[in-house]
């Protein structure tokens, strides 16, 4: 008899009830952090989904006192349009890596856009002030030398520079987002 034969899960109910546990376990866990993460909130289209995280709240904050938050989402800015594919894939990947940095304490006092986040910045305010950019360059310049935000830097965040940088900022209060400890006068 073969070694793989020897610990089959077939042949061995100790085995078997190991990764019936094992896998449990990881379905619970993952279940959990779904759900004290709001997990399912970011495949909405709500900002209020971005505030799930603290480090956001200058920048909803900044975008709700703009002339874009009547005609404009986060994702309308922030994720690519050109198919649900490539939406989805980028607020997937985007969202675990803000998710990793987040959790392990690692992100930055300044939050900078990467350069794939540029881009899709970039391809957006195109999409969406596409005859605004028509009128303002001639068909011998092109306007798509440059980025946006080369120009427009404040549009529509303002000038955030730090975590404290609007620190009175009135935004909403998420219930589940931020878990209430007891504390030791409530003993």
């Amino acid at each position: 008899m073969g070694l793989w034969a020897k610990i089959s899960i077939k042949n061995n109910p100790k085995l078997r009830m190991i990764c019936f546990g094992a896998t449990g376990a990881f379905v619970g866990m993952s279940a959990y952090v779904v759900h004290i993460s709001n997990a399912i909130s970011y495949m909405s289209e709500d900002p209020k989904a971005c505030m799930n995280c603290h480090i956001m709240s200058p920048h909803y904050a900044s975008w709700r006192h703009s002339s874009h938050a009547t005609v404009a989402t986060c994702n309308d800015c922030h994720v690519p349009h050109d198919s649900n594919l490539r939406k989805y894939y980028f607020k997937a990947k985007d969202g675990t890596r803000h998710a990793a940095l987040f959790t392990l304490k690692m992100e930055p006092q300044v939050i900078r856009a990467t350069e794939e986040s540029k881009e899709v910045i970039r391809e957006n305010c195109v999409r969406c002030h596409d005859d605004q950019i028509d009128q303002v360059f001639s068909a011998s310049h092109s306007a798509y030398e440059r980025s946006c935000i080369d120009c427009h830097r404040e549009v529509p965040h303002g000038r955030i520079s730090s975590l404290s940088s609007t620190p009175n900022a009135a935004v909403p209060y998420e219930d589940g987002v931020i878990h209430e400890f007891p504390s030791k006068e409530s003993h």
